[in-house]
C-alpha cells in the first residue's frame, strides 16, 4: 500500500482508500483496460465496497494526473489503462472485446512519412485495428 500511497502523492492526490484500491487493482492487473463498471464489479468481488460515482470520479483524477489513459474503443464505453511510457497501439476484437496491444515500426515510420508528407509533426496518434479474433472466428 505505500507504494500506492506514493504514487498518488508523486501525482498531486491525496490518498484516499478510493484511489488506494483502485490503483492497486490496476497495478494488479497492468496489462488490462478496464472500464469504470468493470473496476466496480472487481473491487466489489474482492470485498471492497467503492461507489461507481467515486470510481469515475477517482479514473478521471488519475487521468488528468497522468496515471491512467482514457480510451474509447467503441461508441459507448471507455476504458482506463495504466500510462505507460512507451506508446503501444491496440488491436480490439469487435466480437469478445479482446484488447491486444501491439507495436509496429513500419506503421509508426509511415505515420511519420505521411504527416512529413503534408508538412506537419506529429504530436499524438491513436492507431485501433478491429478484427474478429480467431477464437470468435472458430464459434
Amino acid at each position: 500500500m505505500q507504494y500506492e500511497t506514493d504514487e498518488l502523492k508523486k501525482a498531486g492526490l491525496k490518498a484516499t482508500l478510493p484511489r488506494i484500491h483502485i490503483l492497486q487493482l490496476l497495478l494488479n492487473h497492468a496489462e488490462g483496460h478496464f472500464s469504470a463498471e468493470e473496476v466496480y464489479r472487481k473491487l466489489h468481488d474482492s470485498g471492497v465496497d467503492v461507489n461507481l460515482a467515486t470510481i469515475y470520479r477517482v479514473l478521471t483524477q488519475f487521468e488528468e494526473a497522468g496515471l491512467v489513459e482514457r480510451h474509447q474503443f467503441d461508441a459507448t464505453t471507455s476504458v482506463f489503462e495504466l500510462a505507460q511510457d512507451d506508446h503501444h497501439d491496440h488491436i480490439i476484437c469487435v466480437k469478445c472485446h479482446k484488447v491486444i496491444e501491439y507495436v509496429e515500426p513500419k506503421i509508426e515510420a509511415l505515420q511519420e512519412e505521411v504527416a512529413r508528407h503534408y508538412d506537419c509533426t506529429i504530436v499524438d496518434h491513436k492507431h485501433i485495428i478491429y478484427v474478429e479474433c480467431a477464437d470468435c472466428r472458430k464459434r
